[in-house]
């Protein structure tokens, strides 16, 4: 992949905005020879001028992807798709450091998934952050992943979360539109940032009390983090997020961000089904403590 630099700046962070990796396997694939400016080796530091080719060729770690005899709570299936209710804690799909225990492992001891994305993230169509829980389609074969993967693309797809964020939101609804990227004070965040690559999020309030409100929020684009970067940029931060914001933590069960509604349209029958999921009881222990 060839990519044309058009800021100046160091090589290896230009790349951690621009590509879904961290900074550190960017340097590793700069220092293994994978990335080269203008024909030629760099190092990390290396200060981009505008036009600058840079040459990406990543080379990533042969990952053996075991199956998993893992409890799974499965709301739809058929020889297509799955949907599947993420439970909280649970990690979508194997990455460095983290090969076991993961929603993939489990659902490849369960059934055959697609290998559209390779073999780290068989029949990952979407994501979701670990410590979110809720709903998920997947993908069974290659067919189904490429037609679920274009209504997603087209923004057809609807997916709805609830979620708990600190202080009281005034207005009944609203839309935040705002650039994410890789943030340039922290690289393991997100942030709303120039040059960052366009996120839009709708909320509307379901219920105000006196320190948080209670929300429902609609993702038109899918961005890393987008709901918590964006809530987070107009002050009212997702309730018990160990990242983003700077409120006390409530306990260790993550951030109070459930998907909620899924909605899609089979790939095969071209009927359109929609999902829904209650949040889930730690989400609902921490709401009490506000009542």
């Amino acid at each position: 992949m060839e990519i044309k630099a058009d800021e100046e700046i160091r090589v290896d962070n230009y790349l951690t905005s621009h590509l879904d990796e961290t900074r550190s396997q960017i340097k590793k694939q700069i220092k293994d020879g994978n990335i080269t400016v203008n024909g030629e080796s760099v190092k990390s530091g290396y200060v981009l001028k505008k036009g600058d080719i840079i040459d990406v060729d990543i080379k990533k770690e042969d990952l053996k992807v075991e199956p998993e005899n893992m409890d799974l709570d499965i709301v739809y299936e058929d020889e297509d798709v799955i949907v599947v209710n993420k439970a909280n804690g649970v990690v979508v799909h194997p990455a460095p450091g983290n090969y076991h225990g993961t929603l993939v492992n489990g659902l490849l001891y369960h059934t055959n998934l697609s290998d559209v994305n390779g073999e780290v993230r068989p029949g990952i169509v979407h994501r979701i952050d670990a410590y979110t829980t809720g709903l998920l389609m997947i993908a069974k074969n290659n067919k189904a992943h490429e037609i679920l993967s274009r209504e997603l693309h087209d923004k057809k797809t609807t997916r709805k979360y609830i979620a708990l964020v600190w202080g009281v939101i005034k207005n009944d609804s609203g839309t935040i539109d705002a650039p994410i990227g890789r943030s340039l004070n922290d690289r393991k965040k997100m942030s709303v940032i120039a040059g960052g690559k366009r996120a839009v999020t709708h909320f509307k309030v379901l219920k105000r009390y006196r320190e948080v409100t209670l929300i429902e929020l609609r993702l038109e684009t899918g961005r890393t983090h987008q709901i918590r970067v964006h809530m987070d940029y107009i002050n009212h931060p997702v309730v018990n997020d160990p990242v983003y914001g700077t409120r006390k933590l409530i306990d260790n069960s993550g951030q109070c961000l459930h998907a909620s509604i899924l909605g899609f349209t089979h790939p095969k029958t071209g009927k359109f089904m929609e999902f829904s999921s209650d949040i889930p009881k730690e989400f609902k222990e921490i709401i009490k403590k506000f009542e």
